[in-house]
């Protein structure tokens, strides 16, 4: 497992090809996987092109002028596209003015050095599958990040306060648990879909995939993140032990497939 190198996280996929070019066993995703997954615009394409739903979006590179924006629609969300664990994602990243889309582009491209992807944004409730498994798919049980403290007509993000200040969350209501009131067809239907992304973006190893499901259960794929954050008290282990899967035991099948040849 490689999160980053020389303090840099985008070069994860370039340590993982070194490894698989010299045969060298390691746990986690591929690097194609992980350069499909890095770039939320190339993940997004891929996947609208095989019918799964994604929300509209806009790619703006650093350099290029700031256009009047046309597709999609306000309100949109303002991130930069390869940046992992929401780092560049706060409320400001909402927006719902030409205005507001120029300023947070503009900050995005001088204050983090990237590139902008601006997407649409999709009210509903906000889930994340946990995958495991290079050809057999295991796929544990939905969790969900609820939103129990902000008001009805906020935006509700999961913003890199909301994943990781504990006081932000306190005063907020932000909670990660189980999703609850899911029909047990739409549970299935969730996870078929999840296997397709997880298959389409190359991903093995593990992953987290995470949605939004709108009010009418229109679902919606919002980015994959291989490797996710494994500690003990995090989603992915979470829904691992959910299934049946201790977390001694899920970090020794991380191992060990990691160890098999067989990674497509």
């Amino acid at each position: 497992l490689v999160e980053q190198f020389k303090n840099n996280p985008g070069f994860d996929q370039n340590i993982v090809s070194l490894l698989e070019m010299q045969g060298v066993p390691f746990t986690g995703c591929g690097a194609i996987g992980l350069v499909l997954c890095k770039h939320k615009g190339i993940s997004k394409k891929i996947l609208g092109y095989h019918g799964i739903h994604v929300p509209n979006f806009v790619v703006i590179p650093r350099g290029r002028r700031i256009a009047r924006l046309k597709v999609p629609k306000f309100p949109i969300l303002v991130k930069p596209v390869k940046d992992e664990a929401s780092y560049g994602i706060s409320q400001a990243s909402f927006v719902e003015t030409e205005e507001q889309f120029r300023e947070r582009v503009a900050f995005i491209h001088e204050n983090h050095d990237a590139d902008v992807i601006a997407e649409e944004y999709i009210e509903g409730r906000e889930l994340y599958v946990s995958i495991m498994g290079n050809v057999r798919l295991s796929v544990f049980p939905i969790r969900e990040l609820l939103f129990r403290e902000v008001p009805p007509n906020e935006p509700k993000i999961a913003t890199y306060r909301a994943k990781w200040d504990e006081e932000y969350r306190k005063r907020w209501g932000l909670q990660n648990q189980f999703a609850d009131g899911l029909d047990p067809a739409l549970v299935a239907q969730i996870e078929e879909t999840c296997k397709r992304i997880y298959r389409l973006l190359t991903i093995d190893g593990y992953a987290r995939i995470d949605l939004r499901l709108t009010a009418e259960n229109k679902l919606y794929f919002i980015e994959a993140n291989p490797n996710p954050h494994l500690a003990a008290d995090e989603d992915f282990a979470q829904a691992a032990e959910k299934a049946g899967l201790p977390y001694p035991r899920l970090i020794d099948r991380i191992m060990r497939l990691g160890m098999k040849t067989l990674r497509d």
